[in-house]
């Protein structure tokens, strides 16, 4: 599996987080959250896959809060980790970060998870806007086999 950011520190305990992202498409362009609480980033709609939940049901929660979409995922991209520090929960994480390609159904509302802030961009600005390079990868990647 693929490795992206800073590799781990040898004396850091990293607790687990898998998580589900999506590339969320609508014609050409993607919709991308801002999340501006904990960081100040542009990151892929997505987020933590709770006790009891699949990768698709997290990914349809993390998705609605964060953006304020129903999405229809379509396929899996793929996997990566990611060794981070986490602000809002103070802990760091080895994410195991599951890539999926979704379609944007509709706007239900906008996002309820406090911070957030659903952004539509063209394929160009979302590549240079995205904050994490595993996100990063994986849109590129996808846009090339598109």
């Amino acid at each position: 599996m693929r490795r992206f950011g800073t590799p781990p520190h040898a004396k850091i305990r990293y607790k687990t987080r898998p998580g589900a992202y999506a590339i969320i498409t609508r014609g050409r362009d993607i919709l991308l959250t801002h999340q501006d609480i904990g960081y100040d980033e542009v990151q892929l709609p997505g987020g933590g896959i709770d006790a009891g939940e699949g990768p698709l049901t997290a990914l349809h929660r993390e998705a609605y809060e964060e953006t304020g979409w129903k999405i229809a995922p379509i396929r899996k991209l793929g996997t990566y980790r990611n060794f981070v520090y986490m602000p809002e929960y103070d802990r760091h994480a080895e994410k195991t970060c599951h890539i999926y390609h979704c379609h944007a159904v509709r706007k239900i509302s906008e996002p309820i998870e406090p911070g957030h802030q659903a952004i539509w961009a063209d394929a160009k600005t979302a590549l240079q806007i995205l904050a994490v390079e595993g996100d990063r990868y994986f849109l590129g990647a996808f846009l090339r086999n598109r």
